[in-house]
């Protein structure tokens, strides 16, 4: 290393400045011609060897030939015997291995390395040399390896057990001969060695739960000296309790971990504690022992030991809250503890578990410390503090002025947004909170510089603020942004003036005033919206107030364009009818998070696919489906028809039309030497539905999945809109070569019985959201409406009937009704839809709990068949 020693001046100049940070990969790569230099300069080739690594591990990508030369040229420097230099060598084959080719030229110097009497170089040469290893040289140098696994030298041994393990994967085969050898390293004084063999031994039998079993259950009875072994061995125990809850031997393994709580070695009691919290099966009773360990943990004077106990117990009490409650006293000791991650983590597992009369003492002992901490550990602060307020609800004036005060400190944005959701949780799950929550939200937005979070709190006090007692006192806070903000957050702020007119009466004409000064903005947008709002206002008309202002255009913007496209298309005297563009539904996938934009200009996301979408273009490109005109609904989940493991595997999705029902059939064959062609399924039911036609898959080669259609005409009789039918999948099997997939000239025609398919009441109603529900339900009037009278006797509590409702109806919950609080036994749940032909249908289900659910079903729509047949997905 004295090459590598820098004299004062060196020191004193450097001041942390990276001397590599300017080098460029091809002056680094003409420098390495100096290692084919003689003699060698040796200091100058670890000077380059270490720019090559630098650049390896800082991403730049180094070409075939690049690297191949570069690997070349290295090889030289073999003839040097300084041990710095030899040590940078082997680190650079082990990086270049994977990119240069011809890389096993320098096994042979390897191989003589490994073997010869010099330790300093054996065990680097041992990694090197395994690296560039493929399975046809490994039986040339088993012979070494498994002489070095039982090597005296200490680190040889365990270069040589670490090598083993990456090989083990590709070569299983041969480095299982190697237990015997493995199994004296575990033997062995040094801690290293039988950490690396007991690992060695169990990745060889990890998939034989006998051997893993006699091997924790021998190395237990025996006495491992190595602290590193036995944290293995209890994770090894730990796991093979979580794989097999019902061992009869689990008996036994619980008492070897709780054995392990009373080690000399404190490392070793903290894993067998961890383990034990963490085992899946474990009861809050059994958690005494370790939780005590934990506890005792806390009041160490080592921080790492401090620190390692308070998060274990964090996790415990995500679950678990009153096992660590006797813990308590000693958690809020560090909440002044030097370690910053340290008290946060002590705050927070306070705040799972802690009772609602220690809430006010909390609030003001996390106030001390929270300018101190980083805002990472604040929105872990501010998590458990949403928690603890939906546990305590009646505490929430305390925790909402907190978090208050916290938005009115310095932090940046991913921190007051993690503050502002929280208030927002904790207002729409606690209705007492509401109107507190939302006059924080007014004073955060005075002098808030984030525009997404201002148009975010300005669309919730849209729709929360004129549901409170005084929402007269929310305009103020909203006009103020028309007037100081930009653009984007005037055009919130005129939308949320806009839903306080169309809900509050008593505010339209001051709400009047405001919009018309509106309309002279500067801004396309805000104007055109105040203009629209102000007109829609001015008619005093509640079904357009309702249908324009308070609920939202419910369509899929993709389906929407593919319909104004077909309609531009197709030349017509017909007016566009938004009833023909299909409802909107979940996207298909959440869309991944991308780089930070400007705020104050945010890019506008394109629109997302759903899954119906997807499906509405796949069915549009067949043309015996074409014809059917826009798809309605499809099931939300595919339906199995078979079991996952049979030959054929079946799943079905219902998709709904406005005269038919498409199924779908997903069918994937799973037997290798068989082609399946002409596949068809068959369905016959005894209701009112009529087999049109079968669209058949051509061909359904193994493991390759393969679908096909059948489409069926939904009765003439309005009302019966439910069926039952019988499923056989219809198909010419060939035999084939499981290898080549080449199939036999002729086949054979067979049949598969599936699983039956039903159609019920919830495929022909498709959710939609209201914002305002009562406003709809007051709109559509009673002209249609129906009630009846139910005992829901298989329900067995009001969150299992308000879900199986739901499900049957196949309806949208609003405003938050599909939650029903812990402690009532009555609740009603509020549901909106829209029946097929664009009709739309609203329910009102009054539950009440007592020896079983009662339910009162009230069901209103524009249409009577639409009211009668929505009522009999009860029935």
């Amino acid at each position: 290393m004295q090459y590598l020693k820098r004299d004062k001046k060196d020191e004193e100049s450097g001041s942390g400045v990276n001397p590599f940070h300017t080098i460029d990969k091809s002056t680094v790569l003409q420098e390495s011609r100096t290692f084919n230099d003689t003699p060698i300069n040796t200091r100058k080739c670890i000077h380059i060897l270490t720019k090559i690594l630098y650049l390896l591990n800082h991403g730049s990508h180094f070409g075939t030939t690049e690297a191949t030369e570069a690997f070349f040229a290295m090889t030289k420097l073999f003839q040097s015997r300084d041990h710095t230099l030899r040590r940078m060598c082997y680190l650079a084959i082990k990086e270049l291995a994977n990119v240069a080719e011809d890389v096993i030229i320098v096994t042979s110097s390897l191989t003589k390395d490994m073997t010869g009497k010099e330790d300093i170089f054996r065990a680097s040469a041992i990694r090197a040399l395994c690296k560039i290893t493929d399975s046809t040289m490994l039986a040339g140098i088993e012979r070494y390896l498994k002489q070095a696994i039982v090597d005296k030298n200490p680190s040889v041994s365990s270069a040589a057990l670490v090598s083993s393990l990456h090989l083990l994967k590709p070569n299983f085969d041969v480095v299982k001969r190697w237990v015997n050898e493995a199994q004296e390293a575990v033997s062995s004084d040094n801690v290293m060695v039988q950490y690396h063999g007991l690992g060695l031994l169990y990745h060889v039998k990890q998939h034989d739960r006998l051997a893993v079993s006699k091997l924790i259950a021998k190395q237990s009875r025996q006495s491992l000296k190595s602290p590193y072994a036995y944290c293995l061995l209890i994770r090894i125990a730990a796991k093979f309790l979580d794989d097999d809850p019902d061992s009869p031997e689990n008996a036994r393994l619980y008492d070897f971990l709780e054995s392990c709580l009373r080690h000399k070695s404190e490392m070793v009691v903290y894993e067998a504690a961890r383990s034990l919290v963490n085992l899946k099966n474990m009861k809050s009773k059994d958690l005494c022992s370790a939780v005590s360990v934990l506890q005792l943990f806390l009041s160490s004077p080592r921080p790492t030991l401090r620190f390692a106990a308070v998060r274990t117990l964090n996790k415990v009490a995500i679950m678990q809250p009153t096992s660590v409650t006797t813990c308590n006293l000693d958690l809020e000791n560090l909440i002044t503890d030097v370690n910053r991650s340290i008290a946060t983590l002590a705050i927070t597992t306070l705040l799972k578990t802690g009772n609602e009369s220690s809430v006010d003492r909390l609030m003001k002992q996390i106030s001390s410390f929270m300018s101190e901490i980083s805002d990472e550990f604040k929105i872990v602060v501010v998590d458990a503090i949403k928690s603890l307020c939906l546990k305590f609800p009646r505490k929430h004036m305390v925790m909402l002025t907190f978090l208050s005060s916290m938005l009115r400190d310095e932090g940046g944005f991913e921190y007051k947004k993690g503050i502002v959701l929280a208030i927002i949780s904790i207002i729409e799950e606690n209705p007492d909170a509401k109107e507190t929550g939302l006059s924080h939200l007014c004073e955060f937005i005075e002098d808030c510089e984030h525009v997404s979070l201002a148009t975010r709190i300005l669309h919730l006090l849209g729709c929360e603020g004129p549901k409170t007692s005084n929402p007269s006192k929310f305009i103020r806070y909203i006009y103020n942004r028309v007037i100081l903000e930009n653009a984007e957050v005037r055009a919130a702020a005129v939308s949320s003036l806009a839903k306080f007119g169309a809900h509050c009466d008593s505010l339209l004409p001051s709400i009047l005033v405001l919009l018309s000064r509106c309309m002279m903005d500067t801004d396309d947008e805000v104007r055109d919206r105040a203009t629209f709002f102000f007109h829609v206002l001015n008619e005093k008309d509640k079904s357009l107030s309702s249908a324009y202002i308070l609920n939202t255009l419910n369509v899929s913007v993709v389906g929407l364009e593919r319909a104004l496209a077909a309609y531009l298309g197709n030349v017509s005297d017909n007016a566009f009818d938004l009833k023909t563009v299909p409802i909107s539904t979940a996207p298909i996938h959440e869309q991944k998070p991308t780089k930070k934009v400007n705020e104050a200009a945010p890019a506008k996301a394109a629109p997302v696919a759903t899954s119906q979408d997807v499906y509405a273009e796949q069915m549009a490109s067949v043309p015996e489906l074409a014809r059917l005109g826009p798809l309605f609904k499809s099931s939300p989940k595919p339906i199995d028809l078979t079991e996952t493991e049979t030959e054929y595997y079946v799943q079905c999705i219902k998709h709904t039309f406005q005269e038919h029902v498409v199924f779908q059939f997903n069918c994937k064959n799973t037997l290798d030497d068989q082609i399946l062609e002409d596949v068809t399924v068959e369905m016959e039911t005894g209701d009112d539905f009529q087999v049109e036609t079968s669209i058949p898959c051509p061909k359904l080669v193994y493991n390759v999945p393969g679908t096909t259609y059948t489409c069926v005409r939904i009765p003439e009789d309005p009302t019966s809109v439910t069926g039952s039918f019988s499923c056989t999948m219809k198909f010419v099997v060939k035999d084939c070569d499981p290898t080549t997939q080449e199939p036999d000239d002729d086949g054979y025609n067979d049949e598969y019985v599936l699983e039956d398919v039903e159609v019920v009441v919830a495929d022909h109603v498709q959710g939609v959201m209201k914002t305002n529900f009562l406003a709809s339900w007051d709109e559509i009037g009673d002209s249609c409406e129906m009630e009846d009278t139910y005992v829901l006797s298989s329900m067995k509590d009001l969150d299992d009937a308000v879900k199986k409702i739901i499900q049957f109806m196949g309806m949208h919950a609003c405003e938050r009704s599909d939650r029903v609080p812990a402690d009532k036994n009555s609740h009603t749940l509020l549901l909106a839809g829209v029946y097929r032909g664009g009709i739309d249908v609203f329910v009102r289900a009054k539950l009440a709990f007592k020896d079983g659910v009662a339910m009162h079903l009230t069901v209103r729509s524009a249409d009577p068949v639409a009211s009668e047949v929505v009522m009999s997905a009860i029935g």
